[in-house]
């Protein structure tokens, strides 16, 4: 039984316990970034912060960056969206176009899909060829222990939605104007492939899974839920990363 099948999809927040872990969970975060970009302790930097958000099609990456970024002043951190790689980008190695973009000492950026795309889309669709994306993960592995080794606290999620409420958010999009940009010829095309993608990213959690860089699976359907669950354990990552920072 894979990972994806112990995600407890009916956990639900009622409106109001959502508006108070909200405003807690906002308000805490804000605390801890000034203090990683050395605001509140006398201009101490602290490590990065990177957040690496994967998960399913219309799985909510949007409503949690959005609810995470909302305390924050918009100098202190960035958000870049990752689709298919430019022609420029295919003439590097697969990582080139993320490196540049991660998080010195003190920073913060979030990333709207990732590397993991190798072992993900690009196999799955068959743009890298076999032996690309089996040695990709090693790639992966070693890559994110070099940015935490440097100071850099990682905090990655897979966002779940079941088949149901992803085929009720594709459909509420096809009929909104202003969310249509959000809904692509590809989205329905991953739909239709979505246990060979499953399968892809079982595998994905089994060789990318290490203590420098857990991942954290999130229920989607419900989207206070899943917000709420991608903030505080972001804040949790951050409070383990300072501890572990001023004690080094």
């Amino acid at each position: 039984m894979g990972r994806l099948e112990h995600i407890d999809m009916t956990a639900r927040l009622s409106g109001s316990d959502y508006e108070k872990r909200l405003d807690a969970a906002q308000q805490r975060f804000l605390e801890l970034r000034l203090e990683l970009g050395g605001h509140t302790n006398g201009g101490n930097i602290g490590p990065g912060l990177l957040v690496v958000m994967e998960g399913s099609d219309a799985g909510g990456k949007g409503g949690a960056i959005k609810r995470l970024v909302q305390p924050l002043d918009p100098r202190h951190y960035s958000v870049y969206s990752y689709a298919a790689p430019s022609e420029r980008e295919l003439r590097h190695h697969f990582l080139w176009r993320f490196w540049s973009k991660a998080p010195g000492r003190g920073g913060m950026c979030v990333f709207d899909r990732s590397w993991y795309g190798r072992v993900l889309v690009e196999r799955v669709e068959g743009y890298a060829s076999v032996a690309e994306w089996t040695r990709a993960y090693d790639e992966i592995v070693n890559f994110e222990r070099g940015l935490v080794r440097e100071g850099v606290i990682i905090a990655k999620f897979w966002m779940q939605v079941s088949p149901d409420e992803q085929l009720a958010r594709f459909e509420d999009r096809a009929t909104d104007p202003l969310r249509q940009w959000k809904l692509t010829d590809e989205d329905w095309r991953n739909r239709e492939k979505r246990e060979i993608y499953d399968e892809a990213t079982e595998e994905m959690f089994e060789r990318t899974d290490h203590s420098a860089a857990p991942w954290n699976l999130v229920a989607g359907d419900q989207k206070k839920w899943a917000r709420i669950a991608v903030l505080e354990t972001v804040i949790k990552r951050v409070e383990e990363g300072l501890e572990m920072w001023n004690e080094s």
